[in-house]
């Protein structure tokens, strides 16, 4: 199973220089400290590698955000006192991060949530006084209420049901012709992973489930989520689907997800492919690889157990 993509970041996230003042003076003085370069929130990309520049080069006001070390050397991302809040991501987007090296591309998403984040939020949620930023820019203070804000990340569930050998996959509205993925949707307040994954398989889909399990985690930096990826099982297979989430739902045979997971590398679907996969930086890919790994292994040990 390959891991998904914005994964592997290999950086020190250096936690002990937030809160050292005189530290974090020291790594914005240091010759050797880099400044990630960005467009808006989109990565700057030369040669397959993320660009970075001086310090010097922030813009005046910038808020800077220490990102960590690499070899030692401090890596930073700067919050403009103009920049907008994210909007829509350009086409290209994803396809010039796919050139990236995996610790690159995460790193990449931790700069853009962490912009984004700032961007969001420069008054406090308390009294609507402007913040600033404090511990390395992994905080927001507030000086008129004393409150601190922290960067937050929202829980999505993402999931695979499998009924009788076959797969549910489902399509939103508006997505590329073709494309089937997995079910997904937020955590909310007060409801754990298993009972996400069992009401929005049931609110989008109709289907009820059973031993949800975890497989992985992407953060899926826009602007802000961890993709909590799991497999669930269901007795029936009865759909009704809730057209505000889904345009269209089927039940897929491992033969017609292998067949397309074939074209998944390349962007588009294989010949005589029934769907569209998700691209291989996506968790989902993911998910269906394990999926796929899983059934195997099953047969695999069903075929043994027989042979004995």
């Amino acid at each position: 199973m390959n891991p998904p993509g914005f994964t592997g970041a290999t950086i020190d996230r250096a936690d002990q220089l937030r809160n050292d003042r005189e530290g974090l003076a020291a790594a914005m003085r240091d010759w050797r400290a880099r400044l990630l370069v960005l467009d808006g929130l989109n990565p700057v990309v030369a040669d397959g590698r993320l660009v970075w520049t001086t310090l010097a080069d922030a813009a005046p006001g910038a808020e800077l955000v220490l990102l960590g070390l690499i070899e030692g050397k401090p890596h930073f991302a700067a919050v403009t006192p103009d920049a907008p809040p994210s909007g829509q991501r350009p086409p290209q987007l994803f396809g010039l991060l796919a050139t990236l090296p995996r610790d690159e591309m995460a790193l990449y998403a931790a700069a853009r949530s962490l912009v984004d984040w700032h961007v969001r939020h420069r008054c406090c949620a308390v009294c609507g006084t402007a913040t600033t930023a404090i511990k390395g820019g992994w905080a927001r203070a507030c000086g008129e209420c004393g409150a601190q804000h922290f960067p937050r990340t929202d829980p999505v569930v993402i999931m695979l049901t499998e009924c009788r050998g076959r797969v549910l996959l489902a399509r939103g509205p508006g997505w590329p012709q073709g494309r089937y993925s997995a079910l997904a949707g937020f955590v909310e307040p007060g409801e754990s992973i298993e009972e996400a994954v069992a009401r929005e398989t049931l609110e989008e889909a109709g289907v009820r489930v059973r031993d949800v399990r975890y497989v992985a985690s992407q953060p899926w930096p826009f602007p802000s989520s961890l993709m909590i990826a799991c497999t669930a099982m269901a007795d029936d297979d009865t759909l009704a689907l809730d057209p505000t989430e889904l345009e269209d739902a089927f039940w897929a045979t491992r033969d017609e997800v292998v067949a397309a997971m074939a074209g998944a590398g390349a962007g588009a679907g294989a010949e005589g492919a029934r769907f569209l996969a998700p691209p291989r930086y996506a968790i989902a890919h993911t998910l269906m690889e394990a999926w796929l790994e899983d059934g195997s292994r099953r047969g695999a040990e069903g075929a043994e157990e027989g042979g004995a």
